[in-house]
């Protein structure tokens, strides 16, 4: 049999940097990090492989197709996807030993089986930040975080860029207003908005919840303006659902926060049809 030349490559969807490439992501990484440490956050590492049962334990059948599992023995294992779900794993596991409010930040790769493509890799890295409590946080957090985010951004030199922000409760507070029974299947719809567009999206939306209905949602769903202007017209909608009006009252605080914090008007924006959706 004769000897083979392999061809050396890397699998399509990874990276490596040549050394002057490697000097200048060093270099962002180490500017990322030191805005979080100035701002209070500390650093962890979690192993890049963990208990297949602990990655998928929340992860639906679409997370489960795009992570990289293993067997080892008797072991069922995975390469991590993200940074959140091993950060759980961790609070969960040190919790006695961890001092909450906990500001953490890692910074470190993932892993993802999905169809390699423009801007989208199989391998790459997440520079989390996330503040976990005891009790009920302030959403005060969510302005500091984005104000992180926001100094992180300046401090490698980026601008032209913008935060996308909402909150669930809104559309929550609105569908259980005009009394949708399909909430979860509307808001895994509305999630998938920016991915079929609004043509396709208001099309399933009447195949599910009737003309009516779907006209109104799509109503709020289209409302413009400043973050300011964007609360007065949601309130004036005269929703009386007490999930709405503490989203609109979370989102106008948000807002507000960020202000304070020093993000400018122009780095983000309000969009209703930004919604991880968490059934």
């Amino acid at each position: 049999m004769k000897n083979e030349i392999i061809k050396p490559s890397i699998l399509p969807g990874f990276m490596e940097l040549l050394p002057r490439e490697q000097q200048v992501f060093n270099d962002i990484v180490s500017k990322i990090t030191k805005v979080y440490e100035r701002n209070g956050c500390l650093a962890i590492d979690t192993p890049i492989i963990e208990k297949a049962e602990v990655l998928l334990a929340k992860g639906g059948g679409e997370t489960e197709k795009q992570v990289y599992s293993f067997e080892k023995g008797k072991n069922k294992l995975a390469l991590r996807f993200d940074l959140t779900v091993p950060f759980a794993r961790y609070v969960a596991q040190y919790y006695n030993d961890i001092n909450f409010p906990f500001k953490r930040y890692q910074i470190g790769k993932v892993y993802r089986g999905e169809r390699n493509q423009k801007g989208r890799y199989r391998e790459f890295y997440q520079c989390d930040i996330d503040v976990i409590g005891k009790d009920k946080l302030s959403i005060d957090n969510d302005a500091w975080v984005i104000s992180l985010a926001s100094k992180a951004f300046k401090s490698i030199g980026l601008s032209n860029y913008k935060f996308q922000i909402s909150n669930r409760k809104i559309l929550k507070g609105l569908l259980n207003e005009i009394k949708i029974d399909e909430v979860n299947e509307v808001m895994c719809l509305i999630d998938k908005y920016d991915k079929i567009g609004k043509e396709s999206f208001s099309k399933e939306l009447v195949d599910l919840i009737g003309f009516e209905k779907a006209q109104y949602i799509n109503k709020v769903l289209d409302i413009k303006g400043s973050s300011k202007e964007i609360g007065e017209k949601l309130l004036k909608l005269n929703i009386g659902n007490e999930y709405f009006i503490e989203g609109v009252e979370e989102l106008n605080k948000v807002c507000s926060m960020l202000s304070i914090l020093g993000v400018e008007d122009e780095e983000f924006e309000i969009n209703l049809k930004i919604i991880r959706v968490f059934l």
